[in-house]
């Protein structure tokens, strides 16, 4: 029985980081649902609200946080859950390779692929769909990238829950749909029923949508962005934990 190596290692996390890599370079499918979709979306958003800038202004920020959440949710647990049921995890995990290190690189490899969904989805929002930020361009990447990392935390946890890649699929209603309905991007938080307000409070995407919002709205950084983007960093960090405690070799 092999043991996990003793602490997280650089140059482990970086040969992970690259395998997973090397693995979507040549997997065209999930590239595009990766770069290409979110792209799409915000651009067929503009122009459903193209006689209403003011409502895309107040939707398409929120949605810059969103997008990144919720693909790189679908990607990571299927991708994780078909190296265990492959068995490419338990070889992987019998090498001088920790859960540590597995977590840290899978976390590196898809925010690396974060920086180049996010940098394409608030390029094309700001400077060619006409998105109205008061504030710093790069506030927005930056709360997207934390939302990708989010949403890569929690495909890792999941996917220790899912026998199955149509298992994995099925825990995005009970994950991500709830956070999307209670997260202020329909209606303000404030203004729903008390108890759905509590639930929303604690729910990590309602501190990225009100990033967002606060980038839009203010021209410097104020303290609830400080703390949107601690609580929504602090949730991933304590997700990517969880899902190195729960990280098993192979799907019973």
């Amino acid at each position: 029985m092999s043991t996990d190596a003793p602490a997280l290692s650089p140059a482990r996390t970086l040969a992970t980081a690259g395998r997973v890599l090397r693995q979507l370079r040549h997997d065209p499918r999930t590239v595009a649902l990766l770069l290409i979709v979110p792209v799409l979306m915000i651009t067929l958003l503009r122009f459903v609200f193209d006689g209403d800038a003011g409502t895309f202004d107040a939707i398409g920020a929120s949605l810059l946080g969103i997008f990144p959440m919720i693909t790189m949710f679908l990607v990571t647990s299927i991708a994780t859950l078909r190296e265990r049921t492959s068995g490419t995890l338990e070889r992987l995990l019998a090498m001088p390779l920790g859960k540590g290190d597995l977590i840290a690189g899978y976390a590196l490899a898809f925010g690396t692929v974060a920086v180049a969904q996010s940098l394409l989805a608030a390029a094309l929002s700001v400077w060619a769909l006409g998105l109205d930020v008061v504030g710093s361009p790069w506030l927005l990447l930056l709360v997207a990238l934390l939302d990708a990392l989010l949403g890569t935390a929690l495909g890792l946890f999941v996917s220790a829950f899912a026998a199955s890649e149509f298992q994995a699929v099925q825990f995005m209603p009970a994950v991500i749909f709830p956070q999307l309905l209670l997260c202020g991007l329909f209606t303000p938080r404030d203004r729903m029923h008390p108890a759905l307000e509590a639930v929303s409070d604690v729910l990590p995407m309602s501190y990225a949508v009100d990033g967002m919002n606060q980038v839009l709205a203010h021209t410097d950084i104020t303290a609830d962005f400080y703390r949107d983007i601690l609580i929504v960093a602090g949730c991933a960090l304590l997700v990517l934990c969880l899902g190195a405690a729960t990280l098993r070799r192979r799907t019973v």
